[in-house]
């Protein structure tokens, strides 16, 4: 059972962390830098909020990395309540980029994808280091092909993870463990969702576990609609992370942190009784099971996130931030926008 379930299990979050966490460092290197000055510009509005959270997070590959640095500009006093609203509502949406590149089942083209990205690497670095800096300067395309080159190696990684998690499969139905979790899971998709809930909050990953979930369900050995409880508990579990990130931080960043709880939980009470619809749009849109939950999980984020952005207009943001006279302005030249 060890080296069935458990082994595959172990290797497959830590491979799929470890990708992530490569790929998201590669791209913040990246264009990192420029981001702050990117979300002073485009959050006057919450829907420019939402937009840029969605681009920021597609790019970054990870929703928690985004909210953090949130959290972290509004502790600094740079950005204003009402300006973050937009920003999480967009974090929810950029997110789901990487399961629906999952649903591709691009898998079988990990490990080619892994040796190609290394080897580009490996020569983008050499190049770096041996060329003179006249040739130098005139390649200035290295760099970035460096950070290119590892975030291609985080997603492959990402890829072998999935195909080593998928292969327990048949070792969990010879032994009735998802004959078990059917019997619990029957007419209580509020369990689907606390599991996914839980497992969230434990390894800091909600891709992760939608991962594993796409997984199952493409393996024909869990049931769709528990899939996409499953899918709905996970982004309640993300907002731990944002929680840790607040402590010990200032008002506005826990208002932030909790926002994110609030928006996401409700969102959960909103569908949680709507599954068999979501299940319905989800097989209309494709009959692979892995793409199926991967769309239910887009389908969920975006439409909680376009129901949720007129909140975020109501005046009560702005005269949130009026006590704050005394703190830095939010942004340069544009304090108390929305």
């Amino acid at each position: 059972m060890f080296q069935e379930i458990w082994l595959p299990v172990t290797w497959g979050l830590v491979l799929f962390l470890l990708g992530m966490k490569i790929m998201e460092s590669a791209l913040h290197a990246w264009a990192g830098p420029k981001l702050i000055a990117f979300l002073h510009r485009t959050t006057r509005t919450p829907w420019t909020g939402l937009v840029s959270g969605t681009l920021i997070t597609a790019l970054l590959q990870s929703s928690t990395a985004v909210t953090v640095m949130t959290i972290g500009l509004v502790n600094a006093g740079l950005l204003s309540y009402a300006r973050t609203l937009g920003i999480i509502l967009g974090g929810n949406i950029g997110t789901c980029l990487t399961t629906e590149l999952i649903a591709l089942n691009l898998t079988r083209h990990g490990a080619p994808m892994l040796i190609i990205s290394l080897i580009l690497w490996a020569a983008a670095v050499l190049a770096e280091d041996m060329l003179p800096s006249y040739l130098k300067r005139k390649l200035p395309f290295l760099l970035p092909l460096q950070y290119g080159a590892l975030a291609g190696a985080g997603f492959s990684l990402v890829m072998v993870a999935i195909r080593m998690m998928q292969s327990i499969g048949p070792a969990l139905e010879e032994r009735g463990i998802i004959s078990w979790l059917l019997t619990h899971a029957t007419g209580n998709v509020l369990w689907g969702a606390l599991a996914g809930a839980i497992l969230t909050a434990i390894i800091h990953s909600s891709a992760a576990v939608v991962a594993m979930t796409m997984g199952l369900a493409a393996g024909g050995v869990l049931p769709i609609e528990f899939g996409i409880a499953i899918v709905i508990g996970s982004n309640v579990g993300t907002c731990l992370t944002a929680l840790i990130a607040a402590i010990g931080g200032t008002r506005s960043g826990r208002f932030v942190a909790w926002s994110h709880v609030i928006l996401n939980v409700l969102g959960a009470i909103l569908f949680l009784p709507l599954i068999p619809l979501l299940e319905t749009a989800a097989s209309w849109l494709t009959s692979d099971l892995a793409a199926q939950i991967a769309h239910t999980q887009t389908i969920f984020n975006v439409v909680c996130s376009l129901l949720a952005l007129p909140i975020c207009y109501l005046p009560i943001w702005s005269r949130l931030d009026s006590p704050r006279q005394g703190s830095p302005k939010f942004g340069p030249g544009n304090a108390h926008q929305t």
